[in-house]
């Protein structure tokens, strides 16, 4: 046991809830998020003799757990960039229309609800969601017929896709992912 435990304690307490709360906001499973906080103060309690910056240290180690974890599972939220095939985020978002009449109600509630969203979007990024999530077309099409680099338009995407689900989820909270 190292001489500083009561020191090592009391930044433990001071940064765990803050920690825990930031990798919450980045990881969708809660099991995930606490497995994360428990490895990285771990791995902060083996490593405390070369640390200098603990509050800083545990936020970068566990930034870099949160990534590792995403790219082992790939367990993006948002649409993966090679996502040619179109549709995937949004026809998650939407209830099976044969799933009786309820759920055909709330998608055509939710497509509203999207339709009004789409329109506080930069033209740009609703261009492209549009032309991929709704007419399916393929990002190298749109790069070629726009003259866009592919990777522009990937970001384009990723942009109204964050601004989608937040505003989205303001209204209508744990249904939309």
């Amino acid at each position: 046991m190292p001489a500083d435990t009561p020191r090592l304690a009391e930044i433990v307490a001071r940064e765990r809830s803050r920690l825990g709360r930031f990798i919450r906001g980045q990881v969708r499973n809660a099991a995930d998020a606490e497995d994360i906080l428990q490895d990285v103060l771990l791995e902060f309690l083996a490593a405390t003799d070369a640390i200098e910056q603990a509050g800083a240290w545990l936020f970068r180690v566990a930034k870099n757990r949160i990534v590792d974890r995403s790219r082992k599972r790939r367990e993006d939220p948002l649409p993966a960039d090679d996502d040619e095939e179109g549709g995937r985020w949004l026809e998650e978002q939407l209830p099976d229309p044969g799933a009786g009449p309820d759920a055909a109600y709330a998608r055509a509630v939710l497509l509203g609800s999207i339709q009004a969203a789409l329109q506080t979007l930069a033209p740009e990024q609703r261009d492209v969601f549009v032309a991929h999530e709704i007419e399916g077309i393929p990002f190298a099409t749109l790069a070629a017929r726009w003259g866009v680099p592919k990777n522009t338009l990937l970001a384009r995407k990723r942009y109204a896709v964050l601004a989608l689900r937040q505003r989205l989820q303001a209204e209508y909270g744990d249904l939309i992912v």
